[in-house]
């Protein structure tokens, strides 16, 4: 589960290669057997990604990552690419207890901006996710934190959001504009007292920290801001029922500024709830139009709007089998090249007819890594950072220089699986009850003849969200320790249209779940798994829809493993009260019998297998009560369930300890559960 948007409380044929190992620590050297020793394939895949994040700075000299350091903690890290025997220097770092390193990217030449977070507890009670951004230099030096508007600690609520950058190009070298949320504060005897309240843009100097200009005054109904890449605001959201203390609507009224004249009008409406109406997401200052999404045939398709006073609007792209999930951007301008969609496997089509030929180019010269995404770029677009993967290898980052068509390997996203063997993933369709035809993945054990195997069914997370080709470390440890794994985008996924989508995963639960259940059947069926070893497995929604299936279909599944799972419908409608996404939380959920029909705690002495599961004290997402109350009513009923609450964790586990644990912890659950008779 997981909330968008800020939430207030109320080549060419030339390659080479240069391997610059930025994660630290030698690779470890596996046998020829594919299969590791249960210590050290939850060791391997439990570790967290080597490089979490890049960023190419302006001229194309430095490359900055943040990278993974210890259990939980990060450092940013900085290379010269100028120099052949340059190393990386850390120049940032946060323990992960509780600060946490989210991203890092160039504001300047030599100067980054960096976001720092962690969840916090208000007023000893609610959890929330708190953020702040820090100025540094590409040495190290002039570490400054951004100030948050107004100073003072009458604040008439709390300074949650740090604020996001909107543009990191306006002109001037280490100036951005910065979206910032403005908190009224009271004060007696004095009009120092900060009174702006919401959203607002400032233009802001990261070298000096100083406010150039407010660019857009802060309102309440304020919703969203889109630059257009080079300093200036063209589209700006509201939201009318965003009145200070008030809930939001879920609507977003779009205006836009006509070029050179000042002047707004009206864009037109969005809802997000229905997914009706345009919804802008970037703004091509050169051909004066805004790029975004609206629903054509009941899916989203990809149109562009001119942004003068004709408000014309053309489509780019339309699919007749998936929607599109929007627009790729490259560099500091946020320049859009194209439009993706994800059929088997993320696709682009490339408005950008020369990066389309670099494209075509790139995958004839990196063959076995199809899944290629460009990053990041110099200024002048000539330096090209990017990621290339598969299934079969968690992604490698490159830097093309066009000028000289070479293309050099800078880093590996997790080094300690540079050389274990991985498992190949299949696209696969099986036929649900009713004959629908529902798209899977299916992972098998490198070296298995595919039947008679201990299989997982692990559907994903979200709802709203969906599954596809490449690198997914669960499923790779289960198939390194011999299990196959279906992973199958049930009714109530996205990305297919309106109609697969149904009421979502939640109001639409049983035929989700009946999707689920259906997965595991298929794989009796065509003899892949054995059906004394077939196992439900999933995390947040999965963990939900593995504990569900459980309770709705009982002598299907022999174990469950739930990690942070929805139990409680009724009870995670009341999770964000008091906040101003209450109202749009609720019309997701919904009312009637699915409440009590599709809460596994309240089916909880439905459930025959053993379940375990795993949950982080401080998650904000789905809280750690859902699971002690699906704990609480499995022993009420006599049930064979156990919870692991890992403190001081989120939703993400993002701790290679914890994970290590989750695993191997899950392993020894499945090998027990599997081998006893029921």
């Amino acid at each position: 589960m997981g909330s968008a948007g800020l939430v207030t409380r109320v080549t060419g044929s030339s390659l080479f290669s240069v391997f610059l190992c930025l994660a630290g620590g030698v690779t470890p050297a596996w046998g020829a057997d594919a299969r590791l020793e249960l210590e050290q394939a939850a060791a391997a895949f439990g570790v967290r990604a080597s490089v979490r994040q890049a960023s190419l700075s302006p001229d194309g000299a430095l490359l900055a990552t943040v990278e993974s350091v210890g259990a939980r903690g990060a450092e940013v890290r900085v290379l010269d690419l100028t120099r052949a025997d340059s190393r990386p220097v850390a120049i940032v770092a946060a323990r992960g207890d509780p600060e946490r390193l989210g991203w890092c990217r160039w504001s300047g030449t030599r100067r980054l901006l960096c976001n720092v977070y962690g969840v916090v507890s208000l007023d000893g009670v609610e959890l929330s996710y708190i953020s702040r951004l820090i100025a540094v230099d590409a040495d190290g030096k002039r570490m400054q934190t951004i100030r948050l508007p107004g100073t003072s600690r009458d604040a008439l609520g709390y300074r949650l959001f740090g604020g996001s950058v909107l543009d990191w190009n306006t002109g001037r070298d280490g100036h951005v504009l910065l979206l910032r949320s403005f908190v009224p504060e009271v004060s007696t005897g004095t009009r120092l007292a900060q009174t702006d309240d919401g959203l607002g843009v400032d233009h802001i100097d990261t070298v000096s920290l100083r406010t150039v200009s407010r660019v857009e005054r802060a309102r309440p109904v304020n919703k969203e801001f889109i630059s257009d890449g080079h300093g200036r605001i063209r589209i700006r959201g509201i939201d009318p029922a965003l009145t200070s203390g008030h809930y939001s609507s879920g609507i977003t009224r779009y205006q836009y500024e006509v070029a050179g004249d000042g002047s707004w009008r009206t864009l037109g409406d969005y809802d997000a709830g229905t997914g009706e109406g345009f919804n802008p997401h970037y703004v091509d200052p050169g051909l004066n139009v805004a790029y975004g999404l609206r629903k054509l045939n009941g899916r989203d398709a990809a149109y562009s709007m001119s942004l003068d006073e004709e408000a014309s609007e053309k489509l780019l792209l339309a699919r007749p089998d998936v929607d599109v999930n929007g627009f790729v951007t490259i560099g500091r301008n946020s320049r859009v090249i194209g439009i993706s969609y994800t059929t088997d496997k993320e696709e682009v089509a490339y408005i950008d007819p020369e990066l389309e030929r670099l494209s075509a180019a790139l995958s004839r010269g990196l063959p076995d890594l199809p899944l290629i995404r460009f990053l990041d770029s110099s200024q002048d677009e000539r330096k090209l950072l990017l990621w290339a993967g598969s299934d079969v290898d968690p992604g490698r980052y490159y830097l093309l220089d066009r000028d000289t068509r070479g293309l050099t390997e800078l880093a590996l996203s997790r080094a300690a699986l540079e050389n274990v063997p991985l498992a190949k993933v299949q696209h696969i369709q099986f036929d649900a009850a009713d004959g629908t035809k529902v798209p899977a993945y299916l992972t098998l054990p490198p070296g298995a003849d595919g039947k008679g195997l201990p299989a997982i069914v692990m559907p994903h997370g979200g709802p709203s969200a969906r599954d596809s080709w490449g690198f997914d470390w669960l499923a790779q440890f289960w198939a390194n320790q011999g299990y196959a794994v279906l992973q199958p985008n049930f009714r109530g996924s996205a990305g297919y249209g309106d109609a697969w989508f149904q009421a979502n995963g939640f109001q639409s639960w049983n035929v989700a779940i009946g999707d689920v259940i259906d997965a595991g059947r298929w794989l009796i069926r065509e003899g892949i798994a054995d059906p004394e070893k077939l196992v439900v497995s999933g995390w947040s929604y999965g963990g939900y829809a593995a504990l569900q299936s459980a309770a709705i279909e009982p002598d299907l599944f022999r174990a469950v493993v739930a990690i942070a799972p929805v139990t409680d419908l009724g009870r995670l409608k009341e999770e964000w009260a008091g906040w101003s996404n209450y109202y749009v939380r609720q019309d997701f959920i919904g009312s009637g019998p699915h409440i009590e029909q599709g809460s596994p705690a309240r089916q909880a002495s439905r459930i025959k297998a053993p379940v375990l599961m795993f949950h982080g004290s401080l998650d904000r997402n789905v809280s750690v009560s859902q699971s002690k109350l699906m704990d609480d009513r499995l022993r009420q009923a006599g049930k064979d369930g156990r919870l692991v609450v890992y403190d001081q964790l989120d939703h993400y586990l993002d701790d290679s300890e914890a994970r290590r644990d989750m695993l191997l912890q899950s392993a020894n659950f499945l090998t027990k559960s599997l081998n006893e008779a029921r």
